[in-house]
């Protein structure tokens, strides 16, 4: 297993912003897709955005024209850009990294948005 490091979650305010990071303890060769799920209390998990090596990007409706994914597939590093946050953006968000080999998931990072 390759822990996927997290950051940049916390406390924020409807309408304003926050910069998700996730990096790789160290190298994963054939990294293929990089994403973000995300989790609310008593839901499933769902996905957020993601980007592949290609660069072909998703983005799940709820977050259109207000977050942005972006990458380094060398670096093995992914962020989420997040912007115009709402209460229902209040979740545990979560990093994947996806390749042949199967998928890697991060620890998740608490995002709350909150008056």
């Amino acid at each position: 297993q390759v822990p996927l490091v997290e950051s940049g979650g916390g406390l924020v305010h409807p309408g304003g912003s926050l910069r998700l990071s996730c990096a790789a303890t160290r190298s994963i060769p054939g990294v293929r897709v990089m994403g973000w799920y995300r989790q609310a209390p008593g839901a499933e998990r769902e996905l957020v955005a993601t980007v592949t090596v290609g660069r072909d990007i998703f983005y799940a409706d709820f977050v259109k024209g207000r977050f942005t994914i972006s990458r380094d597939i060398h670096k093995k590093t992914v962020n989420l850009q997040m912007n115009n946050l709402n209460t229902e953006d209040t979740a545990v968000y979560y990093c994947l990294m996806k390749g042949p080999w199967g998928d890697y998931w991060g620890q998740g990072t608490q995002v709350t948005v909150s008056s």
